[in-house]
């Protein structure tokens, strides 16, 4: 449910931030700018994708994990996606993960989320999901009883 309330939230502002601009210098150059906008975010999508995939093979030729390039790969991806959705919001979102200083500060994000989400996963495999409870262990004399009465 969140995430369809974002993704309604996101296309009202879309909506908002477009009929701003119309209004602000004309709906045709509104168009232009959407379509000159979409154009050059695929050029540097093509060209980002391009580098990416040159250091994905050269890391695995070079026999090195390709972790970073991998999630490089996601996110040019996901910047795809987001320039070819009409709209401003969108088109700053997608320029903010093609510049490629953001682009490692949003993956090594993600990468930190990922990495507390697995110890978590692994903490709940091994001793089951629930709270952890601190404590201490306190050692007590054991009680000797020397005299027994019977009972009768």
């Amino acid at each position: 449910m969140p995430v369809f309330a974002l993704v309604l939230l996101g296309m009202f502002a879309e909506i908002a931030v477009m009929i701003a601009v119309g209004n602000a210098i004309g709906g045709l150059w509104t168009i232009a700018l959407l379509l000159v906008g979409t154009l050059v975010g695929l050029q540097l999508v093509r060209r980002q994708g391009a580098q990416t995939m040159a250091a994905f093979s050269q890391a695995v030729w070079k026999r090195q994990q390709p972790h970073q390039e991998m999630a490089d790969g996601v996110l040019i991806a996901a910047a795809g996606a987001l320039i070819m959705v009409p709209g401003f919001i969108s088109d700053v979102a997608a320029l903010f993960l093609l510049f490629p200083p953001t682009r490692r500060l949003v993956s090594r994000r993600i990468a930190r989320k990922a990495e507390a989400a697995a110890l978590k996963f692994e903490h709940e495999r091994r001793f089951g999901p629930g709270q952890v409870v601190e404590g201490e262990v306190v050692d007590v004399e054991p009680v000797v009883i020397t005299d027994r009465r019977e009972l009768t």
